[in-house]
């Protein structure tokens, strides 16, 4: 080899040193065959043996070393991934636990509120009291109740309203009407708001026929165990009424008006198993339901209102 090959060779060489501060081995980028002529030029032939040597037990040691530090990152890594699952599981349970909260305080929303007033208080924060010209009201009444109470212990007492109010609710939510509140032992609800609606006088009547019919079976039912029953009065009538929510703490959806108390003065004068309805409902119904005139009572400012009992549907 000339003095030309030579310096070729070794420009080369330096050309091709890479130096690694990560793993502190030089490697040699260069042919093998470029080496071994290097090697066979310049060295005897155990000198020419050992390089080899060298740069085999090197390249070895090189690769052995990425591998074990491949193997590591691929752990590493593996990890990372079983632990970002982890974190994807969880977020899915919190997630599902989050939904299932949500539903549930909507469930207890809408055991308060009436569904609009509810979609209305999520949406605004607050829901505006708001006047209603024509609805219809019902009010009911356990006859003799204090007597009664007196009679029995306070757990079947409490049981016993229990038991009717929910037969009650379950009627009602058929004809779409809103429960507003009970009152001891008097029970309130109204039909044609937050949604009017023109049949709600109608859909209130056949809600009292229901309602009165499953306090006739409930006395039966009670009478033959020998037990005392609960006999029910039923007042309605029909006006304007101003609704909205009252209250911070434990808030309710209420109505206020001369219409309600009209309607508490119908059930009071009243009779067990009737429906005893106002003049102005008399008006909206009677080409529906057979009913029975029964004079006038006395109410606020001195005015007297019309009383009819509802007999059965014509």
């Amino acid at each position: 080899m000339d003095e030309s090959e030579k310096r070729n060779l070794k420009i080369g060489l330096r050309n091709r040193l890479i130096h690694s501060r990560k793993f502190r081995i030089i490697v040699i980028g260069i042919p093998l065959t470029i080496i071994f002529s290097l090697a066979r030029a310049f060295l005897p032939e155990h000198g020419f043996f050992i390089v080899l040597y060298i740069f085999l037990g090197s390249s070895v040691a090189f690769l052995l070393y990425n591998f074990r530090k491949s193997d590591e990152a691929n752990i590493i890594i593996t990890k990372q991934k079983q632990e970002l699952l982890k974190q994807k599981e969880d977020l899915v349970q919190k997630n599902i636990l989050v939904e299932k909260q949500k539903e549930e305080v909507e469930k207890l929303l809408l055991n308060i509120l009436p569904s609009e007033v509810a979609e209305e208080l999520k949406a605004t924060g607050a829901a505006k009291a708001k006047t209603f010209s024509m609805v219809t009201v019902m009010f009911t009444d356990f006859k003799d109740f204090t007597s009664v109470s007196e009679k029995v212990s306070a757990e079947l007492l409490v049981d016993e309203i229990h038991t009717c109010f929910s037969a009650f609710d379950n009627i009602l939510q058929r004809y779409k009407i809103e429960k507003i509140k009970t009152i001891g032992d008097a029970y309130l609800c109204v039909s044609g708001l937050p949604v009017s609606n023109y049949t709600h006088a109608t859909d209130m009547i056949k809600a009292a026929f229901e309602i009165r019919d499953y306090m006739i079976e409930r006395k039966k039912e009670k009478e033959t165990r020998g037990e005392i029953p609960f006999q029910l009065r039923i007042g309605i009538h029909t006006g304007p009424v101003v609704a909205g929510i009252v209250g911070v703490k434990k808030f309710a959806y209420d109505i206020w008006g001369d219409t309600v108390n009209l309607a508490a003065r119908m059930e009071s004068s009243g009779e067990a198993g009737k429906v005893n309805i106002s003049g102005t409902t008399y008006e909206l119904v009677k080409e529906k339901f057979t009913c029975t005139y029964r004079g006038k009572i006395d109410a606020k400012h001195k005015r007297q209102i019309d009383m009819y009992f509802v007999e059965s549907i014509s």
